[in-house]
């Protein structure tokens, strides 16, 4: 019987296309994430997140000791052209064993919501799982009022697996059922032709 495995451990990497640069996150970033978080204020939305100025460094923090356990693999999101901090995702619940990995804590700044970021984002990363480290499943999971999460990681075409009641805390002390979804490595070459006409198909751009 296989042991699944990555045919190599994640580990931090710079990734770059359609515009966007995804850097390892790092201390020096923080001016950078504050910035992004306070272009809508995201901080405020329960279901999110996005950390509170104050709370920023200890955020990155948490992230930095996560890839430190092997658990984590944190990222800046870059405007590739200018530099600026857009946001930050990583990939989280790294499995080495079972060469499975998650997407997630993903936010932007308000003005690069809706725009070819995310999707940009999510094909560098699924392209790097899926080709480079060879993964065998990403997931992702979200709050059950995160609407606009789910539909953001449906068009990504990740099926749905159901529903963890009673899961975790929220940002405000109430609990929160979070809703799961998965990609296998056979469905990646659909996904990726999607998303890539995606991002070639006209859309809206934000401004740099």
């Amino acid at each position: 019987m296989s042991t699944l495995a990555f045919a190599s451990l994640p580990a931090p990497v710079t990734l770059e296309g359609h515009g966007i640069r995804l850097i390892p996150l790092d201390t020096a970033h923080a001016a950078g994430l504050r910035a992004a978080a306070a272009d809508g204020e995201l901080w405020h939305l329960r279901v999110t997140s996005v950390p509170e100025p104050e709370q920023t460094d200890a955020y990155i923090d948490t992230a930095l000791q996560g890839q430190a356990a092997g658990h984590m693999l944190p990222f800046t999101v870059t405007d590739a052209a200018s530099g600026q901090i857009l946001g930050t995702t990583r990939y989280h619940d790294i499995v080495p064993a079972l060469a499975r990995l998650e997407i997630g804590y993903t936010w932007y700044g308000l003005s690069r919501q809706r725009s070819h970021v995310n999707t940009a984002c999510k094909l560098l990363l699924l392209e790097h799982a899926f080709q480079t480290l060879e993964a065998a499943v990403v997931g992702w999971r979200t709050d059950n009022y995160n609407i606009a999460s789910q539909r953001a990681i449906e068009r990504l075409g990740a099926r749905r697996d159901g529903v963890i009641r009673h899961h975790a805390l929220r940002r405000d002390g109430t609990v929160r059922d979070t809703v799961m979804y998965s990609l296998m490595a056979g469905e990646w070459p659909e996904v990726r032709a999607h998303l890539q006409y995606q991002l070639q198909r006209p859309r809206r751009r934000a401004a740099c």
